[in-house]
């Protein structure tokens, strides 16, 4: 057949074809498909592949791609990267819906990072660490062992514990190492706070002591209280010192001479907890830069201007309820912009600008739940049994962790979180060091650390 007749033919066998229903056109091509060979078999099969799997991400625009590749979850996109190096190369290089990912699990987003491919293996590695602290696997623990008497004072910074004991010593371990670095003779302590070259501790015997750590010496000594001093804070920049105590006051002190500037009288139980802290908020009764003095007993948190006048009047008092029976729990959180504390009633966030509660946390399923770290995105919690992580945004408890019979303390300085800079969300290199320490019946102290990434 003429090529122009063959044209001809076919333009009206297709004018035909088209006018049938969907039963006769099946019909038509099983007839056509009965009637031919090899050749044309080989032919339909090759092209039928075309027809029918049509590469849409490779047809598509690049923007539109990105466009649809957001409507999917992360693990589906996981299994297109599967299909072809096309695909797995277009859709790991979709910065935008990697880092929601990312979001979307607690990660922190460093945005000046523009390599494309980045997102992609900062998504899988923390999918990895999830899935961790899911399975309670992203944990391990250790011990230090050193105290011959009862460890009740813990504090830890920048890799560093200190630890003070009723057997008159305090000591500065490396918690990645477990070595003691530096011990030193004290009296009992109750509370420690240190820095390179210095230990502030708060004592049984209701007095106040500033150690040098080189040579063990004590510089200083603070005394005046008339009851066991159970929290100290200080400034080196501001030359204050604070303490909390028995006696049910705070005293604020010259760091550098020990001599007494101030007595903070209203508590009328033991006051557990001092924080020196600089506002980051602006109110009617404190602006930005103001250094603030928050002291907390078993019912009622108070706050402070840090001054040298001696008749210093409390700016506020907080509470979370007028029932007596209903106690805070001795850890307390402030960051200069919101203070937070657990009572028997939950988590209670308070707006330092205003002064009102923005969130309570509702825990009824679990009884005495306390504070230890407070973020953006999780607060690390605990109780008799277990270590708990808590996902702020949906305030629900997304790990725990086995705690042993440590060493119970209402007053609570004898556990204490470690690196906190994950709460704010996880970046896949704070997720290291020490999460938790408590003392132990032996007099030993129980690390809970990070494991490394598997």
């Amino acid at each position: 057949m003429e090529r122009k007749d063959f044209e001809t033919w076919l333009d009206n066998i297709s004018v035909t074809f088209l006018s049938l229903t969907d039963l006769q056109k099946n019909e038509s091509l099983d007839h056509l498909i009965s009637l031919s060979g090899a050749i044309q078999l080989r032919h339909l099969s090759n092209n039928l592949e075309t027809l029918l799997k049509r590469d849409f991400l490779k047809l598509l625009p690049l923007e539109l791609s990105f466009y649809l590749l957001k409507w999917l979850d992360p693990q589906t996109l996981l299994t297109c990267c599967l299909v072809s190096k096309q695909w797995n190369k277009v859709i790991s290089a979709c910065t935008e819906v990697w880092q929601t990912a990312c979001r979307n699990l607690g990660w922190q987003i460093d945005d000046s990072v523009q390599d494309a491919l980045h997102w992609k293996k900062v998504y899988l590695k923390a999918i990895l660490r999830m899935k961790q602290l899911k399975d309670h696997e992203a944990f391990e623990t250790s011990s230090l062992i050193g105290h011959s008497a009862r460890v009740y004072a813990l504090y830890y910074k920048d890799g560093l514990l200190c630890t003070g004991s009723d057997d008159l010593s305090a000591k500065l371990w490396d918690v990645s190492t477990g070595q003691c670095i530096y011990g030193i003779q004290t009296h009992t302590c109750a509370a420690v706070k240190f820095d390179e070259q210095k230990l502030v501790t708060g004592s049984f015997d209701n007095t106040v002591a500033c150690w040098e750590w080189s040579s063990g010496a004590r510089t200083q000594h603070f005394r005046g209280h008339t009851g066991a001093v159970f929290s100290v804070d200080y400034n080196d920049e501001l030359d204050l010192l604070v303490s909390g105590s028995a006696d049910f006051t705070v005293k604020v002190w010259a760091l550098s001479t020990g001599t007494c500037l101030n007595t903070l009288t209203g508590h009328t139980e033991w006051v557990t907890k001092v924080v020196l802290q600089k506002c980051k908020v602006k109110s009617l009764l404190h602006s930005p830069g103001d250094h603030i003095l928050l002291s907390a007993d078993k019912y009622e948190i108070k706050i402070w201007p840090i001054g040298r006048e001696i008749n210093c009047k409390c700016l506020k008092t907080l509470s979370v309820s007028e029932d007596r029976s209903i106690c805070l729990q001795p850890r307390l959180h402030f960051d200069g912009k919101y203070i937070v504390c657990s009572s028997a009633l939950g988590l209670y966030q308070w707006d330092f600008a205003s002064y009102d509660i923005l969130r309570v946390i509702k825990t009824p399923e679990l009884a005495n739940l306390a504070l230890l770290g407070f973020g953006d995105i999780f607060a690390l919690l605990f109780d008799n049994r277990y270590l708990y992580i808590m996902d702020l945004r949906t305030e629900n408890l997304i790990s725990r962790w086995p705690l042993p019979e440590y060493r119970k303390s209402k007053r609570g300085s004898s556990f204490l979180a470690g690196e906190m800079s994950w709460l704010n969300g996880l970046d896949g290199q704070n997720d290291m060091g020490l999460v938790f320490a408590t003392s132990m019946p032996d007099h030993s102290i129980h690390l809970v650390l990070w494991k490394e990434h598997g």
